[in-house]
């Protein structure tokens, strides 16, 4: 359980996405509840571990004492939101984003393709969750961290995804929680 969090769920504002909004590698969220900071974290999972809770908006890369590396992050809207155990499978420097073709049916004026670069929703760096479609990736909408918005993926501001890609090799154990935390 994570002690001294107390992130708003922010549901009450509306964030969109815009695919091709243009920033910058730099963009991190350096104030407020969702900058990257070390905090206690109480877990049983060993230290490398990378552990997100998406009902507090909150990715937890586990330390070891009791401590972890905590990331602000954007998670899955309502009905897009999901849980489970996965491991890295690929990581990848600038992504290229091509749209599944569920979010193509849902979103049909989405390009089909967008090749890596600052205009690219999936932003600077991105871990693959083993054979999903799902992602942790940075964004070209940092504002929109702590929100619930994605269609499954997680977000975070090109800073945070930077940090979290240098310090996470692909096979690293990764623990989706959804709900409150125990």
């Amino acid at each position: 359980m994570a002690q001294g969090s107390s992130a708003p769920p922010a549901l009450d504002m509306q964030v969109d996405d815009e695919p091709g909004r243009i920033s910058t590698e730099e963009a991190v969220i350096s104030e407020g509840p969702y900058a990257r900071q070390v905090v206690f974290f109480r877990s049983n999972e060993p230290p490398g571990t990378l552990v997100i809770h998406t009902s507090e908006r909150f990715a937890y890369l586990v330390q070891g004492n009791n401590r972890a590396l905590r990331y602000g992050i954007g998670v899955g809207r309502e009905g897009f939101q999901w849980s489970g155990l996965v491991r890295v499978s690929r990581k990848a420097e600038w992504p290229d984003w091509r749209p599944p073709p569920e979010m193509l049916a849902r979103q049909p004026y989405l390009p089909r393709f967008m090749a890596g670069g600052p205009g690219n929703p999936m932003g600077a760096r991105a871990l693959y969750l083993g054979s999903t479609v799902f992602r942790i990736h940075g964004t070209n909408q940092p504002e929109t961290i702590g929100h619930a918005i994605s269609s499954g993926c997680f977000r975070l501001a090109n800073g945070d995804i930077i940090d979290l890609y240098e310090r996470v090799p692909v096979g690293t154990k990764v623990v989706v929680r959804h709900g409150a935390s125990l």
